[in-house]
């Protein structure tokens, strides 16, 4: 059973669920440590996205939900 995720919680991202993706295809293929090192915190969530900030110098992305897991 999975547990939602909503606006302000920290979450991980799932490695495997990143690597091959859509979305990791239509980027750099090199995809940084910080990604799956750090926690980040969804700032916003539309349909299958969350917009993530991590606590890094980077701008926050949006990643599907099934890529994330709460921290």
């Amino acid at each position: 059973m999975s547990v939602a995720i909503a606006k302000g919680n920290l979450v991980n991202v799932i490695r495997q669920k990143l690597e091959n993706s859509l979305e990791a295809k239509a980027s750099d293929k090199r995809l940084p440590d910080y990604l799956f090192n750090s926690k980040a915190e969804v700032l916003d969530i539309k349909g299958d996205y969350a917009l993530v900030k991590f606590y890094v110098p980077t701008p926050s992305v949006w990643l599907r939900l099934d890529q994330l897991e709460k921290a």
